[in-house]
């Protein structure tokens, strides 16, 4: 990205969070630099109780994510760093996210056209060794994870209806 971090820079920064974050009871969703002129470090987070992340669970992960970068210094330079939740709609970024949400619709665009096209959009069917297979109008592809560029969850009513069993499951309400 530019003259700062690559994304291989934003991996290292993951290692080096990554104990920390869980060991306070979250994931790492994901890590990307947003805005190439204002620097800004999006973290994503999720509870590891599946509870939703609430605004003092990013205030808390910002501050010990704060100090580990502050004394590590992996970011050149000035930057703003963004706490977040990973919304409803999430980014699939690990092979095991699309374990998770086997079942559900998801948008995934790859870094070179596969069967023709780049992007596609359908249900996730599994994952085979590295491979993402996806129910896309009635017929199925084989997406190698490796050329996935960007994917997220796609909102459906099916979608909402299992977020709310997964919040009432961890004990929550919704208000």
């Amino acid at each position: 990205m530019g003259k700062h971090i690559s994304a291989n820079g934003t991996k290292l920064i993951e290692k080096l969070i990554d104990p920390s974050i869980i060991d306070s009871g979250y994931d790492v969703v994901r890590v990307q630099f947003l805005d190439e002129r204002k620097k800004t470090l999006q973290i994503m987070i999720e509870r590891r109780d599946r509870r939703s992340v609430t605004v003092d669970d990013c205030a808390a992960v910002s501050r010990i994510v704060s100090t580990l970068l502050d004394v590590e210094d992996p970011v050149p330079g000035r930057y703003t760093l963004e706490v977040s939740s990973p919304g409803i709609d999430r980014p699939l970024v690990k092979v095991g996210d699309y374990e998770r949400y086997t079942g559900f619709e998801a948008a995934v665009e790859t870094n070179r056209p596969l069967d023709g096209r780049k992007k596609f959009r359908g249900r996730i069917s599994g994952v085979e060794g590295t491979s993402i297979r996806m129910e896309c109008e009635g017929e199925y592809a084989e997406l190698p994870f490796e050329e996935i560029r960007r994917a997220s969850l796609v909102i459906t009513d099916e979608l909402i209806e299992a977020a709310r069993r997964e919040a009432s499951a961890a004990g929550q309400t919704e208000h």
